[in-house]
């Protein structure tokens, strides 16, 4: 061992034994190398999992808020829409949410969410952005019983927007349809022509829009033509609607 001390010997013979024996020691090191190898791929594998459900309740999150969005932008073009078309000398103006739709196939009702607390009275008119709807019959503290102008029992005093002339627009029960009654057969009046309040009976504003002309039937048998028109509100699928005041006059004012 001096010898190999001093003069190294046996340098070459541990050279050539650690040269033998370098496979010994990578076999006998392969079972920790495989553990740790699958240990760490386990792991990252884990890793990559959650972060894959994280990213996918991430994007579920903004999908939900995205959705949310796409609904407020959309009621907010109704209440857009809502208040440009109060924009006819009146001078406050209420928007309801509709809460109930009467259930009865031959009464055209709804509940709306304002009522005698917030100024609501019976005969008020209601309105829509593209037309009338109806009027109040039943006000209750903070709700009201609104019935649409297609209701059976329903007439509102409209006139021909061409030439101005009266008549009765009535409800039908049909969602879709108003009748004129008594409309002679030489009256002027076509298919097309636009139906607006005329103001008369102080209930409805003059000059909103109710419906089109959309049939004309004379019968030279008979004294008056059967005449059809549209509504232009959207009676069945508004969600929020508007209650008018008149403007009140200087006298009127306190």
């Amino acid at each position: 061992m001096t010898l190999d001390h001093r003069q190294h010997h046996l340098e070459n013979v541990r050279a050539n034994l650690s040269l033998l024996l370098s496979p010994l020691q990578y076999v006998v090191d392969l079972p920790f190398a495989i553990g740790n190898w699958a240990s760490e791929t386990m792991t990252s594998r884990q890793n990559l999992i959650e972060e894959n459900q994280k990213l996918r309740e991430q994007q579920l999150e903004q999908n939900i808020r995205l959705q949310k969005l796409d609904a407020l932008e959309s009621e907010n073009t109704r209440l857009r829409a809502l208040l440009q078309s109060a924009k006819r000398g009146w001078e406050r103006v209420l928007i309801a949410e509709l809460l109930a739709v009467d259930s009865d196939p031959f009464k055209h009702q709804l509940l709306i969410n304002k009522g005698s607390n917030h100024g609501v009275t019976e005969g008020h008119p209601i309105i829509d952005a593209h037309g009338v709807l109806g009027q109040v019959i039943h006000v209750a503290p903070n709700t009201s019983t609104v019935m649409l102008i297609t209701d059976p029992s329903h007439a509102i005093p409209v006139q021909v927007n061409r030439n101005g002339l009266r008549a009765i627009a009535q409800g039908t029960g049909e969602s879709d349809s108003l009748e004129l009654p008594h409309i002679p057969n030489s009256a002027d009046i076509e298919i097309g022509d636009l139906l607006v309040t005329s103001g008369l009976g102080q209930r409805f504003p003059p000059g909103y829009p109710i419906a089109i002309i959309s049939d004309i039937n004379i019968d030279p048998a008979e004294s008056y033509a059967s005449v059809s028109a549209t509504p232009l509100g959207h009676l069945e699928r508004s969600r929020e609607v508007l209650l008018v005041w008149p403007e009140e006059s200087e006298e009127e004012q306190p």
